[in-house]
């Protein structure tokens, strides 16, 4: 009856108070025989009794006499050797069966990554309509990445669901001591969601940085391989390209070098961080130059089209000109740096 009771699973392997005064007990009578007596020396009630021994017989904590008119106390070493064996026994299954599977997995490791070498096209260009094919091609690379992973996020905030999605997959690869390095937009920190995300990673060892510019999204595995955001078109979904040849993987590395040489460390345990006006004016200044549109300097800044507007009022209104162009032309009267490209006032490029 107590063996029978060891093999239940380990919730059943709890002594209870009440069985450890029925125990007791039983040490200093010899046994259990009248249920009776010890129930009215305890101050329990017969089925208060009852629990308590069954309870010690599934721990094998009292044993049948030969005659089976008694329950016995047993050694407790010898009842915790027979709960600890079913125990022990499924342990050594469960390591039985990781060495398996890690044998017959292991091997494919090697396979899979020269297949996505192999997988390379000659021109090093892969393309990918489809988002979720992207997403597959990404979670790939954050598992075969081993030295660094560095990422350009445009914007503001990012969706909250992509974040909790990747949050396993960016801590994965820094217990791997993988080191990631990622560059948002300073309107970026004012997101909730951003600031939760930053503060999960940044503990484990990444580095995060703002910056009052960015490009498109960039994401360069191991200098070797970087994913770039396909142009929008209406109706479909946007891809992306998988670019492997060194060249052009080097110079969107050194660009992000560039950027995140600028930027400002991310850190969201602080205070919310204030861009200052003249870096935001001077950014402003530089991009209305290009001839770009309101829309596309507003995704550039990282803010909404009407609040770039009122900014560019902002900025007209200060330096007394009436156009963009007029406001570029006096920056450059003033000897306002807009920094590459500071003649751009007046030759309309960048």
């Amino acid at each position: 009856m107590a063996r029978s009771g060891t093999q239940r699973g380990a919730s059943a392997l709890i002594l209870e108070p009440v069985s450890l005064s029925v125990y007791e007990w039983a040490l200093r009578n010899g046994g259990l025989r009248d249920a009776d007596d010890a129930a009215a020396e305890l101050g329990l009630s017969i089925s208060e009794l009852t629990l308590a021994r069954d309870n010690l017989l599934e721990l094998g904590l009292l044993v049948s006499s030969a005659d089976g008119g008694e329950l016995l106390p047993a050694d407790p070493a010898i009842a915790e050797m027979l709960a600890r064996a079913p125990l022990e026994q499924e342990i050594r299954q469960r390591q039985q069966e990781l060495t398996r599977m890690h044998a017959q997995l292991r091997p494919l490791a090697p396979l899979f990554a020269e297949r996505s070498r192999a997988g390379r096209t000659s021109d090093g260009l892969r393309s990918f309509d489809d988002p979720a094919e992207v997403r597959r091609e990404l979670s790939m690379m954050t598992r075969l990445c081993t030295e660094e992973m560095v990422s350009i996020q445009p914007g503001g905030g990012r969706d909250p669901d992509t974040l909790s999605s990747i949050v396993a997959e960016s801590l994965s690869m820094l217990e791997r001591g993988v080191r990631l390095r990622t560059l948002y937009q300073h309107t970026a920190r004012a997101s909730l969601s951003t600031q939760a995300y930053v503060r999960s990673v940044s503990a484990a060892g990444a580095l995060i940085r703002t910056t009052a510019e960015a490009f498109d999204r960039i994401i360069v595995f191991d200098r070797e391989t970087a994913f770039v955001p396909q142009p929008r078109a209406a109706g479909r979904p946007q891809g992306a390209s998988v670019v492997t040849d060194p060249t052009v993987v080097g110079f969107l590395y050194r660009m992000f070098e560039s950027l995140w040489e600028s930027g400002r460390p991310f850190d969201a345990h602080q205070a919310e961080f204030q861009p200052s006006t003249e870096e935001l004016k001077t950014s402003i200044l530089r991009l209305m130059a290009t001839g770009l549109k309101d829309e596309v300097i507003a995704k550039r800044l990282g803010m909404a089209t009407r609040t770039f507007r009122r900014h560019v009022k902002d900025i007209t209104d200060e330096l007394g000109v009436e156009s963009r162009f007029q406001a570029g032309f006096r920056a450059w009267q003033l000897g306002i740096s807009l920094g590459e490209g500071d003649d751009a006032g007046t030759s309309g490029t960048d």
